[in-house]
């Protein structure tokens, strides 16, 4: 996208007014974005490279109609990150393209982490992003599932899925990637085992969230094998 008649000015025209995304842009990825285009700079500062060139946004005291906003249009976002956009066109997906969501709802696009809400550990932003939301599923529970320790997007694909609820696996295999079937000693062939309990019938009645075993695969306050 561009601003008609408009011209980039630099990072520092941008200073007055954004002093602490300005101060804080420089330890971002996107600060270190420059497009070319016909052999010239285009976008000589970041800044500028996501929200088009700013001479008459400034000339016009700051007015939003002389600026690209990608919080409002996420076109500006899929410009570059392309792998992105298409799994947004995916069945299951955040409604992004829809414009009920934005992408700086989850991502801080000035800041040197990206993700929001800033502070504490990498993967407690994570799924604080995720808790802004989806409340209940992150609210703190007596039997925690340790996976919400790894972060949702061990179970999630956070951008789009082909699976319902945007799992990264439709069916056991998600669960038993951390949860290791094992054959013991024995026991007769064929009989599988997670853990220390004998799981071969039970297997067999669809998945461990939708066969009614393991309902509250989140946590639950009432049974440590996650049951409401």
């Amino acid at each position: 996208m561009e601003i008609p008649g408009a011209a980039y000015v630099g990072n520092r025209s941008c200073f007055e007014c954004h002093t602490n995304y300005v101060r804080n842009f420089t330890a971002s990825p996107h600060s270190r974005i420059h497009l070319s285009e016909a052999g010239t700079m285009r976008g000589q500062s970041g800044c500028e490279s996501c929200h088009g060139p700013g001479s008459k946004h400034i000339q016009a005291g700051g007015a939003r109609q002389f600026i690209i906003n990608p919080g409002r249009d996420a076109a500006a976002c899929f410009n570059c990150h392309l792998s992105t956009h298409a799994e947004f066109s995916l069945p299951q997906h955040h409604p992004v393209m829809e414009r009920k969501m934005n992408c700086v709802q989850c991502h801080d696009p000035h800041g040197a982490d990206i993700m929001k809400p800033a502070g504490g550990f990498a993967m407690a932003r994570l799924n604080q992003s995720c808790a802004q939301c989806h409340r209940d599923q992150s609210r703190p529970f007596v039997f925690e599932h340790e996976a919400l320790r790894e972060g949702c997007v061990v179970c999630h694909s956070p951008h789009g899925s082909v699976n319902a609820k945007m799992l990264v696996e439709r069916d056991n295999n998600l669960c038993l990637k951390c949860h290791a079937m094992q054959q013991s000693s024995g026991v007769a062939p064929g009989q599988i085992y997670i853990g220390k309990v004998n799981h071969t019938a039970n297997l067999k009645l669809g998945g461990c969230w939708s066969a009614g075993c393991h309902t509250a695969v989140h946590g639950s306050n009432f049974n440590p094998h996650q049951l409401y």
